[in-house]
């Protein structure tokens, strides 16, 4: 059965969008959905769920990280070479050692400005329906974290480019930082390339393109990836099969919190005979703590 996820490899050119209709028609499956969304120009790891686990794509890890290049003395209306080029100016000064000190201002907790090209939502609106509507809206500044910036390379010349690899938490636009990078020497910067390299617990290095997904299936040896694997930084409890039993009717089970992950009250439930259950939640009552199904993935048993 086709239920869990693909860690699927996004080639340039393809909204994500694009890629969950390409695996829905692979699959013959009209039950799939994507972990966060790649711009078109961008590849790399892009999580979809199947079948029933589209449901479990809201408790998949939130962190990110990417290869990015991104070019020095340009601005465009996107951020990226996708769109129009508003201003060009030589950055043929500029060292690595003029750059260096303005990429660590973007690690850490950072108030960020969305591009206008975004997917945003403004008054009930994206962000990049507006500005092709010629509207001009206030984006609204959030915060987001970069965990880590390294430097992989330089290239300098009139318009220098710099490679970075980027760790970081869910909503961060690598676009924007190009941009205020850019923008901080002077000259303005834009993404040239980007490449996700790990989303949602997945990594690059075992991920699939369309292609191969389509050989594995016509070969017949496309197993999805188990919602467990996906959901594996989540803390595991597990029932016998009499909990079990009630615990997919709906019921909430009394849980002893002796081993219990104080970090987080989401966990990933199984049967004792190693099945995945789905995900509960520990929840505070008078009597003490309760199992509470949010996700019911298996049926009950009799």
């Amino acid at each position: 059965m086709n239920e869990g996820f693909l860690n699927l490899n996004k080639p340039a050119g393809l909204t994500s969008h694009d890629c969950v209709a390409r695996v829905r028609r692979l699959l013959h499956l009209k039950r799939v959905g994507h972990g966060g969304t790649l711009d078109p120009a961008a590849t790399g790891v892009l999580p979809i769920a199947l079948g029933r686990a589209t449901r479990l794509l809201q408790y998949m890890r939130q962190d990110k990280a990417y290869r990015a290049t991104i070019r020095l003395g340009v601005r465009t209306t996107t951020d990226d070479l996708e769109g129009e080029i508003v201003a060009t100016e030589s950055a043929t000064h500029l060292t690595l050692d003029d750059v260096l000190p303005r990429l660590k201002q973007f690690k850490g907790k950072i108030q960020q400005v969305p591009p206008i090209y975004s997917a945003i939502q403004v008054k009930g609106k994206r962000l990049y329906d507006l500005a092709r509507a010629g509207e001009v809206v206030e984006v609204p500044v959030r915060e987001v974290e970069v965990y880590n910036i390294e430097v992989l390379d330089w290239r300098p010349g009139e318009f220098p480019e710099i490679d970075v690899a980027i760790a970081c938490g869910s909503g961060t636009y690598i676009r924007a930082i190009a941009r205020d990078l850019g923008a901080s020497v002077h000259v303005g910067g834009v993404l040239a390339s980007l490449t996700r390299t790990q989303s949602g617990g997945f990594d690059l290095a075992d991920s699939l393109t369309l292609d191969e997904l389509e050989a594995q299936l016509n070969q017949e040896t496309f197993q999805p990836i188990p919602p467990e694997i996906g959901l594996a930084h989540l803390p595991t409890v597990t029932l016998s099969a009499e909990e079990a039993h009630r615990w997919c009717l709906g019921q909430r089970l009394p849980w002893n919190n002796a081993s219990a992950d104080a970090s987080t009250d989401i966990l990933q439930v199984h049967c004792e005979t190693g099945e995945f259950l789905g995900i509960s939640k520990m929840i505070h009552s008078e009597s003490g703590l309760l199992l509470a199904p949010q996700i019911v993935f298996a049926s009950a048993k009799d």
